[in-house]
């Protein structure tokens, strides 16, 4: 690489800044032609922040552009999304599989250049952001991540994970809440691996940033336990000497605040608002090229010598991998056993056996559906070592603590338990970055009500197809007497919504397990359970118990069934026993009623049109569907000769059995409908 770059040992001298400069130069160029092509995004950020990414991917970035999934890779984060030319810019130039053409054909259909930066979609992209605050709080959990994994596998002799993630972050960024419980619990753990580059320019969409954002920033991450530094972002000297001090430091996170000029290059719209989240125009470009020393007719030029000089990350990342290689090579022979199970957990396997142990119940046996998680989890986690979760300070509620786990403090990362405090937020966009680290499966738990609160991150982790397993408990009016602000009406109507989110509502013990079992086997997006607070009765004998679990594994399935059956009635979690209650008191008068229960409807819904018409026929009309929730999901499944039987009100604070009953949630309500439904 010219100018010697990568030697740690060598200050930057004349030639090296000479080819950064050009090199910073080039990603501007790159950025503002790109913006200006699809007459869409958002030149400033990348202009005033090329200076630092260039250094950073040429000097300290251990990467290896031919294989983007290299495990022991530096992660690397742009969570000002909107800036996504920067990394499009980055990728390309330093060899990843992005072809210039896909830079010229940035925001249009089916691009790999798409408006912010998607995961899965374009290789090098560690994780979709764009939704201010996300992408730094993802860092916290790859960040958690690689040093849990650290702890667990690394050797006094031989180590095979020792990475750092980087993270260029905006003011919108820090200015998000989710970003304050991220890094308060940063800070707390002493994430040292963690470096942040803080686009410090003063601007936003609506103008300077003092509109609305005075605090010191850097006092307050010197709060939060953070290494800070302040630096000018445009002289190369100072932000190696920067990122240099952040990676000796070993016990903190660091925040590097970059005070650089938005849209730098640009005469005309550089340090204003203008340079934000719009193209630079045709005769602006121009001005910005001549300006850089670039030839103002040229279209996405990419001088030689930057195409070598940056190019040359491809051998350089290979030698990386190769020089990782070889000491995994050497672990292997000396730790067989470590190394045959952490390939097992990057690989995301599941060990042979692990759903063996599951708990067993008597039929009729009581028990809420979030105490039965709370055994499942007992039962399996001793069995699958990339498990790991905790809770929203609601572990004695959620019962999220596996028998014989311990905490991870930030005295000792062996334990597997998070104590994630009141960081809802937080908690969901840490575990996103702990999932797409890799070698992790996270669960983390609260009560269903503040899913609210952690919308954006499940919305993403959706989005990304991320394996994450949220703990939702305390699902309905069920939990009583805390009354309307912690009952959730709404919740379950609103996480249906979301494409690529499973959403399990068990209604009895053995599809709890059920639901365990689907969320660790689902690979492809993430899951949450939604688990009762009060006691349920298990409606399956033990010998029935694997059957039901199969069967409730499609989604829905018939818990009672009856030849020529008059009606059918659909529920859910605690409504489910309900339910069947009802249709014992319909069979007193005569009519038979098919229980159905549908603890998921994306399951149910993707399988095979047989199977659902076995389950709900289209002959069968007559339909009552019963859940302590808003109504309107259930008008697809009843029709419109069916009722549903829920709550589109608040609910109320007093003992769960009497809400129940002034609601109209029992089994004579049902049964009166039910009869009104078939004219009887």
């Amino acid at each position: 690489m010219s100018a010697n770059i990568r030697d740690l040992a060598a200050p930057l001298n004349a030639d090296s800044l000479s080819v950064l400069q050009k090199a910073a130069n080039t990603v501007r160029v790159l950025s503002m032609d790109g913006v200006q092509a699809a007459n869409s995004g958002h030149p400033g950020m990348p202009m005033g922040m090329a200076d630092v990414a260039a250094l950073l991917w040429t000097r300290y970035m251990e990467h290896s552009p031919s294989n983007p999934n290299w495990a022991d890779r530096d992660r690397f984060i742009l969570s000002a999304g909107h800036g996504s030319m920067l990394i499009y810019s980055l990728l390309h130039l330093t060899g990843y599989d992005l072809p210039l053409s896909e830079l010229k054909n940035f925001r249009q259909w089916d691009s790999k250049t798409p408006g912010h930066p998607e995961y899965g979609h374009t290789p090098g992209v560690e994780t979709t952001t764009g939704p201010l605050g996300q992408g730094i709080s993802n860092s916290v959990g790859f960040a958690l991540a690689e040093q849990w994994l650290a702890k667990r596998f690394n050797r006094n002799d031989i180590s095979i994970v020792d990475h750092y993630t980087y993270v260029i972050a905006s003011d919108g960024d820090l200015m998000e809440g989710i970003s304050h419980e991220a890094c308060s619990f940063a800070g707390h753990l002493g994430l040292n691996k963690l470096i942040v580059l803080y686009d410090d320019n003063n601007i936003s969409i609506d103008g300077p940033t003092s509109l609305s954002f005075s605090e010191d920033v850097l006092k307050r991450y010197e709060s939060y336990g953070w290494h800070i530094q302040r630096i000018d972002g445009h002289d190369f000297t100072a932000i190696d000497n920067a990122i240099r001090a952040a990676r000796e430091e070993q016990s903190r996170p660091s925040i590097i605040a970059c005070q650089t000029t938005i849209g730098k290059g640009s005469p005309n719209r550089g340090g204003t608002a203008k340079a934000h989240g719009e193209p630079l125009g045709e005769d602006e470009v121009v001005l910005s090229k001549q300006t850089l020393g670039w030839p103002e007719d040229s279209q996405f030029l990419i001088p030689d010598d930057i195409a070598e000089f940056m190019g040359s990350c491809v051998a350089n990342g290979k030698a990386l991998e190769d020089k990782w290689q070889k000491t995994a090579g050497l672990y292997r022979e000396s730790y067989p056993q470590e190394w045959a199970e952490f390939q097992a957990m990057l690989a995301n396997e599941l060990p042979a056996g692990w759903d063996s142990d599951l708990p067993e119940y008597e039929e009729g046996q009581a028990l809420a559906s979030r105490a039965a998680s709370g055994k499942v989890l007992d039962a399996i986690s001793p069995k699958i070592p990339q498990l790991i979760g905790g809770s929203a300070d609601l572990t004695p509620s959620n019962k999220t603590f596996p028998k014989g786990e311990t905490g991870i403090t930030p005295e000792d990362f062996s334990g597997r338990y998070i104590h994630f405090g009141v960081r809802e937020h937080g908690m969901g966009a840490i575990m996103n970055g702990m999932a797409l680290h890799g070698g992790t499966i996270p669960y983390g738990g609260t009560f269903l009500v503040f899913s609210d609160y952690m919308r954006g991150s499940i919305r993403l982790a959706a989005l990304m197809g991320s394996q994450v397993v949220y703990v939702f408990t305390h699902d309905s009016i069920g939990l009583g007497e805390d009354g309307p602000t912690h009952q959730p009406v709404e919740h379950l109507n609103s996480l249906r919504a979301i494409p690529n989110l499973a959403v399990f509502r068990p209604g009895d013990a053995i599809e709890t397990a059920a639901a365990w079992r689907n969320a660790l086997e689902r690979k492809n997006g993430p899951s949450a359970l939604v688990l009762s607070r009060q006691k349920l009765p298990t409606l399956h004998a033990p010998a029935n118990a694997s059957a039901a679990m199969d069967k409730a594994s499609k989604g829905a399935y018939l818990l009672v069934e009856h030849d020529s059956a008059d009606l059918a009635i659909i529920s859910t979690g605690s409504e489910l026993h309900i339910a069947k209650a009802t249709g014992d008191l319909l069979a007193e008068r005569g009519v038979k009623a098919n229980i159905v229960s549908m603890p998921c409807a994306e399951l149910f819904a993707a399988q095979p049109e047989s199977y659902r018409q076995s389950v709900l026929p289209d002959s069968l009309t007559a339909r009552v569907a019963v859940e302590a929730g808003s109504t309107m999901f259930w008008h697809q499944h009843v029709g419109p000769k069916g009722a549903i039987i829920g709550i589109d009100r608040f609910g109320a604070s007093a003992p769960y059995q009497q809400i129940y009953e002034a609601l109209g949630l029992t089994a004579e309500n049902i049964a009166k409908v039910a009869g009104e439904v078939v004219g009887r």
